[in-house]
């Protein structure tokens, strides 16, 4: 089963977002949606679980839980916002979170940790990134994917222009893989 993992979308979906998650079996998103259209776009791509970020208070938490845990193939994900609000069980195989906005993918003390980044406009990452989870027979992999410079309105894009190299938007690429 492939997993396609999201966070931080803080009400907007990047145009790139969509075509990176295609063909995955579910989506996750480990909060800071920003708006109910941020769902049902993914909805169209798959089925959603989603649990609510601190920055979703505005919109009554748009009904989701704090945390919740997902079963699939027999690898039990823990799904929070904040690092600060996780509580995995002792079976729990896989943590994803988001909040940080820095993607990362890490093992530790038998489990496996994966913040998929930043995926929407809002705060200070510069990549749009997301993470894949293959559960298969048990065994998890995580891979995140950079999907280009994040894209900036025009007050701040001329201001981040002169730090970026020509301002050429990278193709999509995976950076990092764990097995567990």
């Amino acid at each position: 089963m492939l997993i396609g993992l999201i966070a931080d979308t803080h009400g907007y979906l990047d145009p790139r977002v969509p075509p990176a998650l295609k063909g995955v079996d579910l989506i996750l998103h480990a909060g800071d949606i920003g708006a109910e259209g941020v769902i049902a776009a993914l909805e169209r791509i798959a089925p959603v679980t989603a649990v609510a970020g601190n920055n979703d208070a505005k919109l009554a938490q748009l009904g989701l839980p704090l945390r919740v845990d997902v079963d699939l193939g027999g690898v039990r994900i823990h799904l929070v916002h904040r690092l600060i609000d996780a509580v995995p069980s002792a079976d729990t195989r896989v943590v994803v979170y988001g909040h940080t906005h820095k993607a990362l993918v890490a093992e530790r003390d038998g489990m496996l940790w994966v913040n998929p980044g930043a995926a929407g406009r809002v705060g200070f990452h510069r990549e749009v990134t997301l993470a894949f989870l293959r559960v298969e027979h048990g065994r998890c992999e995580a891979e995140l994917v950079l999907l280009g410079p994040r894209r900036v309105s025009s007050t701040r894009r001329n201001r981040q222009a002169n730090e970026r190299s020509g301002g050429v938007e990278a193709e999509s690429s995976a950076v990092t893989t764990r097995m567990t």
